[in-house]
């Protein structure tokens, strides 16, 4: 059996503070291998992403390429509409019932999981990884019991990098340079992405 995480999003574009907390999740709670799942339309963002599924895809495979460690599944992109994780979830246990999943998000995402959709059968079958960043409080107490034993809290290095900020630089003409890794920052200015 192997021990997987779940970095679920738009990824629009992919960071290095995305790269940063899989490898600390990885690390500190003995993963095996990170999954990285660019989403078709998330359920709690209202916003569209700002460039296709195929190249929010790509530029994360360019991203996890080094990492022997990390792998990028599309089948939320092949499956279309909203991007609900408890779908996801059916579809890799049914590929793969030896493996156990543990959802990798932030501490603004733990405060929000009695919002998501069938959260309880979705905590009966994974449980998360709560990474715990600086200015962003994690009110575990006040999560249902359920949930609360389903969490496992790790510190995670302060790193203010947002895809909204670096999609901003860049429509304000402004470089992505060291806020993604070079392969993706060579990526988006092959592709002229984000320009306004």
């Amino acid at each position: 059996m192997s021990k997987i995480g779940i970095m679920g999003g738009t990824f629009d574009p992919i960071h290095i503070g995305h790269l940063i907390a899989a490898e600390t999740a990885r690390e500190q709670c003995g993963l095996h291998e990170v999954w990285f799942i660019p989403s078709y339309g998330p359920p709690l963002k209202t916003n569209e992403p700002g460039v296709s599924g195929l190249r929010r895809y790509e530029m994360v495979c360019e991203a996890v390429r080094s990492n022997p460690a990390f792998r990028v599944l599309d089948l939320e992109l092949q499956r279309g509409g909203i991007s609900y994780s408890y779908d996801t979830i059916l579809e890799l246990q049914k590929r793969n019932p030896k493996d156990s999943f543990s959802y990798i998000i932030g501490s603004d995402r733990i405060n929000d999981l009695p919002a998501w959709y069938e959260i309880e059968q979705l905590a009966a079958k994974v449980s998360f990884i709560g990474l715990e960043r600086p200015g962003t409080p994690i009110q575990l107490m006040t999560l249902p019991n359920y949930l609360q034993e389903r969490v496992t809290l790790i510190p995670m290095p302060g790193i203010a990098i947002s895809s909204t900020m670096i999609r901003n630089r860049l429509q304000g003409g402004m470089s992505a340079q060291y806020l993604v890794p070079d392969p993706v920052n060579s990526y988006i200015r092959r592709y002229k992405l984000y320009e306004s």
